[in-house]
């Protein structure tokens, strides 16, 4: 009989043991580092860090950056709004990502504000039949009717300044994946989750000096003053959605929104246009474009107005007209 045995067990029974706590030590380590298998969550776990978007990776932080979040509670019944600040803080500068989920405005001013930062030519609409639009710095996602609040749809929003957070598709993604971990803390998630499988395939183009007609749209011209400057962007061109912005450029200060142009027949982008002030001098009307509801709205800002000739309401009936001509929509517009 082997004496040493019960030595043996014991021995291979300690180095084990011993294995196991090294291992749990090594773990411990990676999730306080954030490497390895552990990685940070961020908002509510919609996104986790090194996961395809460059504000998320380990580039955007330099050598010695630092990355940190910042979240509200949750969505929740009788609770429709939340945020979340992602921060950055690096060699190159600091960065903030706003994420947001909430209601459009109520008021009519505030309304407009909101569709001119949310529907204007700098973005591109998302593909998938996805209701929402974004560009590098900053993306919108409204959500279905089951998550409106007060009568309002209820979008989920990103923006990140002038910080450009990620490519165009890869916003589109922390969008989707945001809005599914919301509603289902709102408790309005579809059956299916939102997916986002197909390439942007309309890229809004690069701003240029604003032209005559605005947008390359017959009758939509406006009489720019010689020494500021005024731009334009392209947007969307399609039957359901259709985007122009017209932009003064003012050196040394912000870039001021001075005229946008929508036509949607998108139901969820319509909706955000529910309850405006409806008719030809306020900018907004309606039709039936191949038994869709579709809008189209007009917002000439002080910067702009009175510059529209022959007349700013002559402008708006214009583009109806144009638009819808274009889209094969009789609206009964006016002549150009």
């Amino acid at each position: 009989m082997d004496d040493n045995r019960p030595k043996r067990r014991r021995k291979a029974l300690a180095a084990v043991i011993a294995g196991a706590i090294v291992a749990a030590g090594v773990g411990i380590g990676l999730w306080a580092t954030g490497t390895g298998p552990f990685r940070e969550s961020y908002c509510w776990g919609a996104w986790q860090e090194n996961s395809g978007p460059d504000f998320l990776g380990e580039e955007a932080l330099g050598d010695s950056g630092e990355r940190s979040a910042a979240e509200s509670a949750p969505p929740a019944a009788g609770r429709p709004r939340a945020t979340c600040t992602v921060r950055l803080t690096s060699s190159p500068g600091d960065a903030r990502v706003l994420l947001e989920y909430g209601a459009v405005p109520e008021g009519a001013d505030a309304r407009r504000q909101w569709i001119g930062e949310n529907l204007n030519g700098s973005l591109s609409p998302l593909p998938d039949g996805l209701p929402g639009l974004v560009s590098g710095k900053r993306g919108m996602l409204v959500l279905p009717p089951a998550c409106d609040a007060d009568g309002r749809p209820v979008a989920v929003r990103l923006s990140s300044g002038d910080y450009s957070m990620a490519p165009r598709a890869e916003v589109g993604r922390l969008l989707v994946d945001a809005a599914n971990v919301l509603m289902e803390k709102a408790g309005c998630a579809p059956e299916q989750p939102l997916r986002l499988d197909s390439p942007l395939v309309k890229v809004a183009e690069e701003d240029t000096f604003a032209g005559s007609p605005l947008c390359r749209i017959p009758g939509v011209t406006f009489e720019y003053d010689k020494n500021p400057r005024y731009e334009e962007q392209v947007g969307a061109v399609g039957d359901r959605l259709q985007t122009c912005s017209a932009w003064f450029d003012a050196r040394g200060s912000a870039r001021e929104l001075v005229a946008q142009f929508v036509m949607t027949g998108e139901p969820r982008l319509v909706a955000l246009f529910a309850g405006l002030p409806e008719g030809e001098d306020k900018g907004l009307v309606r039709a039936a474009c191949d038994g869709r509801e579709t809008v189209f709205y007009g917002d000439v800002r002080p910067g702009l107005q009175g510059h529209g000739r022959p007349d700013d309401r002559r402008v708006f009936r214009n583009f109806v007209t144009s638009v819808s001509e274009r889209i094969g929509c009789a609206t009964g517009g006016g002549a150009r």
